[in-house]
């Protein structure tokens, strides 16, 4: 039997964005669980109504007070956690982003314990969530994005 009280219904949506400042791009280390203390993309949570685009960029700004312009949607992710059961836990759906910074210093707010700017290939002596560094080295590689229309 699971010991999850409330199993999921349904995926949860949420959004990351990969900002990039000439060939460094913004981490966000994770203040809260899930997978607290490990080193992302800024992102969480869509708001109901909010466009997927506005979200990341309303994520930015409340982790790391940078604005940005988004270049397109590089990748779609499904985060799928089981219990011990083997029953899903959790399931989320990240819509992540690709953008560019226009302004602001970045400092720590919201759910970030601390944020930085890192060169992608630069990362291995951080502890990133799962997938983090391949997708930022696709991304420097030249992953095309979709752009909006």
């Amino acid at each position: 039997m699971s010991t999850q009280t409330n199993p999921p219904s349904s995926p949860v949506l949420g959004v990351s964005i990969a900002c990039w400042r000439g060939d460094e791009v913004l981490l966000a280390k994770r203040g809260k669980a899930p997978s607290k203390g490990l080193w992302s993309l800024p992102g969480g949570h869509v708001e109901l109504g909010e466009r997927l685009a506005d979200a990341a960029l309303r994520e930015l700004g409340e982790e790391t007070a940078v604005a940005a312009e988004i270049e397109g949607l590089a990748t779609t992710l499904d985060i799928i956690r089981h219990d011990e059961t083997g029953a899903v836990s959790t399931h989320y759906v990240i819509a992540v982003f690709k953008a560019l910074w226009l302004e602001g210093e970045a400092c720590a707010g919201d759910d970030a314990a601390a944020v930085q700017w890192r060169r992608a290939h630069d990362l291995a002596d951080l502890e990133m969530t799962p997938g983090t560094a391949d997708l930022l080295a696709a991304m420097t590689a030249g992953a095309p994005v979709m752009t909006q229309g």
